[in-house]
């Protein structure tokens, strides 16, 4: 069932995202495509069904997760195009594929993390690092678990019927540019042993425990004997939960995506919690012996900012001696190497170190001698360009570096059997027309970072892409919310840009999206929310990944710091069909 709505969307353009050298088609195994009819009524396991919502509030207003009705898709014609009556009639599947983006599989334990920024984000410009903690952040390997296991449940488009041929992964796979992180993510995809605990395997050293116990943060456990109870249960009403902190660190086996799945770079994947470019004080602390307390002031927290923006160990040694060595500021923890940070070249080198069949997941071995994290892939007439986004110099927002730029008009040029040149005149030459869908960490909204030299912004890559009309979709994440852009041109038609919100906040949703013809001079394209396999309350058990997933949901729910449920957006960001006129 499709409702129609039609709407004229604001274009909001700032700038988009870093790589660099040139790079081959990845190739990755195919099942054969069966022609399957498009389905009737809502599909289980999809919010077409019914979906999970944030219930009245209770006790310092906190909120239980409630199951709400499901959504039928919402038809937008933003970029124009007749909707045939008949449509779903005469509509053939193109391509169907899973979405995850933002799962920000975290060490919660690591020194690395700098949970102290979150209390003093006001003062500190010299490092504007948000989402340094969440009350949620132990939970996010279950996450994942419970979002695979949702996927392969539904296993494919709800619209077109098509089995899903991959799901991508559109960054921010780790939270904080470490091994294990990165391993977590890519062994949890895969289908291994996960063990999400780091530091001394016989106990839990992060901020959450009694050891230097601070009020700011959450402490299922409860207080420490003869401390006040924490702000999070005292003010916002979160729960006692016995034993969370143990059921957290529990090992499991995970389960593992059934379709193939390939992997873009976001910001979190190659940069100190998302904003720093790594540096050797950084890397050592996260793998070394000694964690960040909470500073005395803004003062303090801001020579620490600077300290680790500039790497300088000599600081690091004055503010250690001020406090008489490890205690107080400075809290003693078991050393990791496992901790260790990983430069982009090493992050892509990891995802050759696979069980899976699809060695690199995406990346190729281009990608590997050039030390990049951008590709293309072919699935049938349908082209995947997936970009890397991400600024090296630092800062959370994204840009292109001009290779890389141009090596993207060079695929759009040799797929494309006809353009528009910049002075707007039609170009015609003979090759095999393609649609293209491009893959990115950053929406073209974030794109607007100009450090270093010589940046590609978000309004130029625009400009590019509406050159060439078999450009159709751009799929993305980073901002944690779930919206749908559309990108028109002058002439007509243009593209649509589905972003999907993360695992790590709530609504913690992904997608399944399809591209289908509808045999009328149309395209639609199909994005269905998603909710992880964990049911709407956790029910009080602690005994496995997907209820310790429906109880992550809740906290982020709750999370103080992030009340609004913006991140779920407007109904018509949510289930849509979107149309576009048929480029050929």
């Amino acid at each position: 069932m499709t409702r129609e709505y039609s709407r004229r969307g604001v274009l909001r353009t700032a700038a988009l995202g870093a790589g660099i050298a040139t790079t081959g088609l990845a190739a990755f195994p195919t099942r054969p495509a069966a022609a399957a009819p498009a389905l009737r009524g809502p599909v289980a396991g999809t919010t077409l069904d019914r979906t999970y919502v944030l219930g009245a509030a209770g006790a310092g207003g906190y909120r239980p997760v409630v199951t709400g009705p499901g959504e039928p898709h919402v038809l937008r014609r933003d970029l124009g195009g007749t909707a045939s009556a008949r449509r779903a009639a005469t509509r053939r599947g193109v391509l169907a594929f899973g979405h995850l983006t933002d799962v920000h599989v975290i060490d919660a334990q690591s020194p690395g993390r700098v949970e102290f920024l979150d209390r003093f984000k006001d003062a500190l410009n010299v490092l504007p690092v948000e989402g340094a903690y969440r009350p949620q952040e132990i939970l996010s390997t279950q996450v994942a678990e419970a979002m695979v296991q949702a996927m392969n449940k539904v296993g494919r488009g709800p619209a077109t019927g098509l089995g899903l041929a991959f799901t991508i992964n559109t960054g921010d796979a780790a939270d904080n540019v470490q091994y294990n992180e990165i391993r977590w993510i890519i062994d949890l995809l895969d289908g291994g042993r996960i063990r999400p605990d780091s530091g001394d395997p016989n106990r839990y050293e992060g901020v959450m425990d009694w050891a230097s116990y601070d009020r700011s943060f959450w402490h299922p456990e409860g207080p420490a004997p003869g401390a006040k109870t924490d702000i999070p249960t005292s003010t916002y009403g979160f729960p006692r939960v016995k034993g969370l902190i143990d059921a957290a660190r529990r090992p499991f086996q995970a389960t593992g995506l059934d379709a193939p799945w390939l992997a873009a770079f976001g910001n979190h994947d190659g940069l100190v919690q998302g904003n720093l470019p790594v540096n050797p004080l950084v890397s050592g602390l996260a793998a070394g012996g000694i964690k960040i307390g909470a500073p005395a002031d803004d003062g303090q927290a801001e020579r620490l900012a600077r300290m680790l923006r500039n790497g300088d160990a000599a600081e690091l040694v004055r503010l250690s001696r001020e406090q008489g060595g490890a205690g107080g500021l400075f809290r003693p923890v078991t050393p990791d190497p496992n901790r260790r940070m990983l430069s982009r070249a090493e992050v892509v080198a990891e995802h050759f170190k696979t069980t899976a069949s699809l060695r690199g997941h995406g990346f190729t071995l281009a990608n590997l001698r050039d030390g990049t994290a951008y590709y293309a892939f072919d699935k049938g007439f349908v082209r995947g360009l997936v970009l890397d986004t991400v600024n090296p110099n630092g800062y959370s927002e994204g840009s292109l570096d001009r290779k890389q730029f141009a090596w993207l008009e060079s695929q759009l040029k040799a797929g494309s059997s006809r353009y528009l040149a910049p002075d707007g005149s039609v170009v015609k030459h003979t090759v095999e027309d393609r649609l293209f869908v491009l893959f990115s960490h950053h929406p073209i909204g974030s794109l607007g970072n100009p450090l270093g030299a010589d940046r590609v912004l978000g309004d130029e890559v625009e400009a590019l892409l509406l050159r060439y009309p078999n450009v159709v979709l751009w799929v993305n994440g980073h901002t944690h919310r779930n919206q749908v852009i559309p990108h028109a041109r002058k002439s007509g038609g243009g593209f649509w840009e589905v972003n999907t919100a993360a695992h790590i906040d709530f609504p913690q949703q992904s997608r399944i999206v399809e591209l289908a013809d509808n045999g009328d001079g149309t395209l639609s394209v199909f994005a269905t929310i998603l909710d992880s396999a964990g049911p709407a309350s956790y029910g009080g058990r602690l005994t496995d990944p997907v209820r310790l997933a429906s109880l992550s949901r809740e906290l982020a729910g709750n999370d103080w710091q992030d009340r609004e449920e913006h991140r779920r957006g407007e109904v018509t960001d949510r289930n849509v069909e979107l149309l576009v006129p048929a480029p050929f």
